[in-house]
This record gives C-alpha cells, structure tokens and sequence, in this order.
C-alpha cells in the first residue's frame, strides 16, 4: 500500500516539475519573443502597408496573415467587431505572410485592388471564397477572379498591375519583416508593439483592451 502511494506521490511531484518546466520555458520564449520585437519595431508596418480605421487611433494592431490561412479568416469578423467596439480607437495594418501554395498569387490582386481603392472589398470576396479557391490540397487560386464581380474592379487593369515589380517587392519585405519579428504561422497579431504570445480570440481582446485602457 506504502509502495504505492510512493508511486502516486512521484508522478504528482513529476507532473508537478514539468508543468513548472513548461511554464518558465513559455514565460522565457513570451520575453524573448517581446524582446525582439520592441527591439524590430521598425519591421511592423512599412508605409504602403493597408490600414483600415482612424489613422489617429492609439491603439494599432498590426497582423500578418496569408488569404489561404482558414484562421485568418475566421480571425477577420472578429478584430473588425474589435473596431466597431471601440470605434475610432483602433488602427489595423495588414502585412503579407503567403505560407499556402497559391497565396502569393492572390495577394497580387489584392495589391492590384489597392491601386483601385479596393483592397477591403477585395479582400472580403477572397475570404468569402476562400472555400472555392483555397482547398490546401489543390489550390486554384485563379477562380477567385468569378468571385470579384461585385467588388468594382477593372479586370484588365489588375491584371497589368499584377506583373508589377513593386507588388513583388513589397510581398518580399513582408516576408523578411515576418522573419525579423520571428513570425512563422498565420495570424500573427502585434498590438502597440506587442506580440500576441498566447493565441486566441480572448488572448487577442484581452490585449487590445489593456492597450485601450492605457492610451485612453
């Protein structure tokens, strides 16, 4: 019976020592990762960048985030609720990670849409049929374009736009920004600054609303 109480006891302690483990080891990486990006806070937004909402606001989320992702656009309905929240209060910029076959080609158009002041539109569409074009295991990222029909845009102009030098620049800065600030996967938040360690939709509120309450 002592025998086995003494087995029991152990694996408490052993759990007990590795959720410990786990914890200093996130808190270390969280700072790390905090670190760096206060330190590359020049890497966050370039000045072609979109951004969506006051440009005055004082609260500025920043997300790099690929069309493809499905996270993202699950991620898209709620930071715009975030702004209509706390409307006038919060700025988003969006910056560039294609990491799914095939993005790269719509953030073309999507670029191509800016030249027509209709990135947002835009984008709405691809992520509404993201279903259609998006599949991971074969992406067709051309049928997009039957999906743009309601958006206002000049077909021939964005496909010329498209093929433009600066459009591929840009995507390749996002991406060496993405590396800079040590951000791999897609949604990547960053709020005044800080990085969004712990993913979720409260994680995200909660730091919004922390940045809110200290800026107004």
């Amino acid at each position: 019976m002592k025998k086995k109480y003494l087995v029991a006891a152990t694996g408490i302690i052993l759990v007990a020592l590795f959720a410990g483990a786990a914890l200093i080891y996130n808190k270390q990486k969280a700072e790390k990762i905090s670190a760096s990006a206060q330190k590359n806070v020049a890497y966050l937004q370039r000045d072609y960048s979109p951004s969506l909402g006051n440009p005055d606001a004082k609260v500025t989320i920043v997300e790099f985030f690929d069309p493809a992702c499905g996270t993202c656009r699950a991620f898209h309905p709620f930071v715009k609720q975030l702004m209509s929240t706390y409307k006038g209060k919060i700025r988003l910029v969006h910056r560039y990670l294609p990491l799914h076959q095939g993005s790269d080609y719509v953030i073309k158009i999507l670029e191509a849409a800016r030249l027509q002041n209709r990135y947002w539109e835009t984008l709405e569409a691809a992520f509404d049929a993201q279903p259609v074009w998006a599949s991971h295991d074969n992406p067709q990222p051309e049928r997009l374009w039957m999906r743009l029909g309601n958006v206002g845009l000049n077909f021939k102009k964005v496909r010329t736009s498209m093929e433009s030098p600066e459009i591929a620049a840009r995507i390749r800065q996002d991406m060496a920004d993405a590396r800079q600030l040590q951000v791999n996967k897609t949604p990547g938040f960053f709020v005044n600054g800080e990085p969004l360690i712990t993913f979720g939709y409260e994680q995200l509120q909660t730091l919004v609303e922390s940045e809110i309450n200290k800026r107004y």
